[in-house]
């Protein structure tokens, strides 16, 4: 394999540590993919997860376009040469995919493949992902073929090992997370309920009260009905804010970028105020990273729109290095940070920092009385 710098062993070590690197399940198979695709000289390369239904939960691909994968359609079934690889748990390497006699056929935008190399991906005898490649990349001359060889098995099967390795971590890591979630959830659903409780039974003696005194005394019965609406809009504040910690972000399925660009629609059409989204050269982002962005941009729109009397907030998701940069600015009254956190009111920008400390990111606030705010977090990328 010393023919291509890209078998060395610092190409195959570089390798093992992008995978390790990465904590989330999607990062973790978007990088074995990328990985073997360059590791082997492969064309293209995928990755799928099975589901329990003859399917797959996860389909990863490399070497792909966005509109070519689109135009592909419905994830593959579970047949065929797949099929057979997660089945037997048997390495296929094959000179001509389309000759073999469990070969399908592929669909209309498929790009045709010749040369194919898969195998399953192990956790102990559980198989939990099928890794294959085809066609790959060297020279032809006139009369030889080029197909993966031995060498390519070998190194190939060592990258699978550390892929189950790496992938089981991030599985074990997702699950340690959504039992912290849920429990992040249960907490937040008792201080909902003792704080909104209390909020309600104030809502409802005051209520009564102001009904008491309608008659008699008029003047105080409308200070009681004006602290029945500061009550009532109280509680609609706490539960607004429980609400968009609990609401699942759609992420996964749209990615950071559409479902910003939703939120700012949806405040768009809610609010007098106008808003609008901008976005620029923006690559997928770790999963933790675009969750802790969009959560930035929700407080900071809540800010804005609820507390700064602006008429124009503009959001703006843009490239820096390998990361991304998100700002938040309206032309509202403003105001002095260091004056708003010597008194306590600080507007949610602890937590915003705290999201920002959390990715490696950082968090900056530009504002001043009269002049407007622009709330800027940065995302390391990775």
């Amino acid at each position: 394999m010393s023919h291509r710098p890209s078998s060395g062993l610092a190409a195959v070590s570089t390798a093992l540590l992008a995978m390790s690197r990465h904590l989330e399940v999607r990062d973790v198979l978007k990088t074995i993919v990328a990985s073997a695709r360059e590791l082997l000289d492969a064309e293209y390369a995928a990755l799928g997860v099975p589901d329990d239904h003859g399917g797959f939960a996860q389909f990863v691909v490399d070497g792909v376009s966005d509109a070519q994968w689109k135009a592909i359609g419905p994830l593959p079934r579970q047949h065929g040469i797949l099929a057979a690889m997660l089945r037997d748990a048997r390495t296929e390497r094959l000179a001509d995919v389309r000759q073999d006699p469990r070969f399908e056929g592929w669909p209309a935008a498929h790009p045709d493949m010749s040369d194919f190399l898969g195998l399953p991906i192990k956790d102990g005898d559980e198989i939990i992902g099928a890794l294959f490649l085809a066609n790959k990349r060297c020279p032809r001359p006139a009369g030889d073929g080029c197909g993966f060889t031995e060498d390519d098995e070998a190194l190939l099967s060592i990258l699978a090992q550390h892929a189950a390795i790496a992938l089981t971590n991030a599985r074990l890591y997702e699950r340690s997370r959504e039992l912290t979630i849920a429990e992040e959830r249960s907490r937040l659903a008792h201080e909902l309920h003792d704080a909104v409780s209390q909020k309600l039974f104030s809502l409802r003696l005051t209520a009564q009260a102001a009904a008491a005194l309608v008659d008699r005394d008029p003047a105080r019965a409308k200070g009681e009905l004006q602290q029945v609406a500061a009550l009532a809009a109280e509680a609609t504040e706490e539960l607004r804010a429980a609400v968009v910690e609990l609401r699942p972000a759609a992420l996964d399925e749209d990615g950071l970028i559409n479902t910003l660009r939703t939120h700012v629609q949806v405040l768009d059409r809610a609010h007098t105020a106008k808003v609008t989204f901008d976005t620029c050269g923006i690559k997928a982002l770790p999963a933790a990273q675009e969750e802790a962005l969009l959560r930035v941009a929700q407080e900071a729109l809540h800010n804005a729109l609820r507390h700064s009397d602006a008429d124009r907030v503009d959001v703006a998701l843009t490239r820096r290095g390998p990361g991304a940069v998100l700002s938040v600015t309206d032309n509202g009254r403003g105001f002095e940070p260091r004056a708003v956190r010597r008194a306590g009111r600080h507007l949610g920008l602890v937590s915003m920092r705290d999201r920002a400390s959390g990715i490696g990111g950082k968090l900056t606030v530009q504002s001043a009385p009269g002049k407007g705010t622009t709330i800027e977090m940065e995302a390391p990328g990775g």
